[in-house]
């Protein structure tokens, strides 16, 4: 009897050592890192650029291309363009109101047409930015619908 009692009465004190040192011991709990909440919601521009995708898979691809390189000598590229970079306002009024008439674009000349899309304001900000955010592009200065809406058609 007196073994079975020493036997129980160290079980207690393992229990009670064990627990007591889980409590104060950080390293013995496990630690489960919690989504950050930036990442788990949308961003504007996040939001922008998913709707700008859907945008330029309906109507910019077939020139564009998937992978945003053109067709040289035809239709600019997008992907790396200097075009974005450098001529953000043009870039704008372009997607807005469509172009025409010679543009250089990563030194090669491209004279073509692009047709106006009838795009909303927001429409034309979120294409803007998810061509200006996909492939090896990274200009995250968002192209917002209010700037979209200050830019006029040109008189040429």
């Amino acid at each position: 009897m007196r073994k079975l009692l020493f036997v129980i009465g160290l079980a207690t004190a393992m229990i009670a050592c064990k627990s007591d040192k889980k409590e104060n011991d950080p390293e013995e709990e496990s630690y489960v890192i919690p989504s950050s909440e930036k990442s788990s919601q949308k961003t504007p521009l996040t939001a922008s650029i998913e709707r700008g995708k859907v945008l330029y898979n309906d109507l910019c691809v077939t020139c564009h291309l998937p992978n945003g390189k053109g067709i040289p000598g035809t239709y600019p590229p997008l992907d790396g363009s200097n075009w974005l970079t450098e001529k953000r306002e043009e870039s704008i009024r372009g997607v807005k109101y469509g172009m025409q008439g010679p543009i250089e674009v990563n030194g090669e000349k491209y004279d073509n047409i692009m047709t106006p899309m009838g795009l909303s304001d927001k429409e034309v900000a979120d294409a803007m930015n998810y061509a200006m955010n996909s492939w090896s592009n990274n200009i995250d200065d968002m192209v917002t619908e209010e700037e979209v809406a200050a830019i006029q058609e040109s008189a040429e």
